[in-house]
């Protein structure tokens, strides 16, 4: 297990780059990088492989300093959102390759069998079936599976994922992140993921990462970073049901910005202390649930709100709405001043 430190790095690369970033992976953990494009996602995972050379900063892996070693003697494993396999080798051969580029020793040809027999046995069954097929013969999910498998017999230092299930359908992601996260509890190999997917993420991470143009903006679990977003834009990143509004913001009388979001407030028809008067604008049932997902106007505002009841209010009514959770954010700077929650 290796303790992956990025300390004050920089890299810019024209338009593009990060500035001044600090990251640690912890031992055996998985932290996933979440962030929109361009935000810098890549070029810190070419520069945690050797890819790239960062401008300042360093890089340690396990304290050592490895800001100036090439890739090939980080002990990287990669997997690309093409798998970048070797087109006219063998599933097996794919997966033994980096033994191939090695002096050819009977110890090294048992080493290579008994790294392929392994890895075999703990990407399960599937894999006996591929190891005779080449690329052009394989699946999309085969292919991330024998990449996968590569990255294995490397006995690797650090595990590099980038979007690897991007190409493959919904089916198919939903069941290999599923045994992708099994495999990384079972060696634990320390590993960067990157993602742009808040499922995926949910899924996989033990730590997230939180990007935008070119800086961290925040790390811990989903959890922390959910129920204590840094700033606005973290509160309305984070957000896995993309088809409800990720945080309601309103004025308030000190000047400041009230944020709550849409799961985090009840309508009542009767004003009490701290309700705010609204008029319902549209009402729905969702999808496949009970829940209902209503739309407000509040003092010009858009408000929405997630219902566990399932109540239609008819639109035009009038309502009163009670935040139970909410944040309060410095409206300048946009960073969080604090978390309440109704008593």
């Amino acid at each position: 297990m290796t303790q992956i430190e990025l300390k004050n790095v920089s890299k810019h690369l024209g338009a593009f780059g990060i500035d001044g970033l600090d990251l640690s992976i912890p031992d055996g953990k998985t932290l996933v990088i979440l962030g929109p494009t361009g935000c810098g996602k890549s070029t810190v995972l070419r520069l945690l492989a050797g890819l790239d050379k960062p401008d300042s900063g360093r890089i340690l892996f396990d304290g050592r300093d490895v800001t100036d070693l090439p890739a090939s003697e980080r002990r990287i494993g990669m997997v690309f959102q093409n798998y970048a396999l070797y087109p006219h080798w063998t599933s097996k051969t794919n997966i033994q390759s980096f033994f191939l580029f090695k002096k050819k020793t009977p110890e090294l040809s048992r080493e290579a069998g008994e790294k392929l027999k392994k890895t075999s046995e703990l990407l399960g069954v599937e894999i006996e079936y591929l190891l005779d097929r080449s690329p052009k013969a394989l699946s999309g999910g085969e292919k991330q599976r024998v990449a996968l498998g590569r990255c294995i017999t490397r006995d690797p230092s650090l595990f590099l994922l980038d979007e690897p299930f991007s190409n493959l359908d919904a089916r198919l992601r939903e069941r290999y992140r599923v045994e992708l996260k099994k495999l990384l509890r079972q060696f634990s190999v320390t590993t960067a993921y990157l993602t742009h997917d808040q499922t995926e993420a949910l899924v996989l991470a033990d730590l997230m990462a939180i990007m935008r143009d070119g800086k961290i903006v925040q790390t811990g679990s989903y959890r922390e970073i959910y129920d204590a977003p840094v700033d606005i834009f973290t509160a309305e990143f984070l957000n896995p049901d993309t088809f409800i509004k990720a945080l309601n913001l309103i004025d308030s009388p000190d000047g400041s910005l009230v944020g709550f979001r849409p799961s985090d407030a009840v309508l009542s028809s009767e004003g009490t202390n701290g309700a705010y008067a609204c008029t319902v604008v549209e009402s729905r049932k969702l999808p496949v649930r009970n829940d209902s997902l209503i739309d407000l106007d509040l003092a010009g505002k858009e408000c929405q709100i997630r219902d566990p009841s399932g109540g239609l209010p008819q639109p035009g009514s009038k309502v009163f709405l009670t935040p139970l959770r909410w944040f309060v954010f410095d409206r300048s700077t946009t960073k969080r001043i604090s978390v309440h929650k109704a008593e």
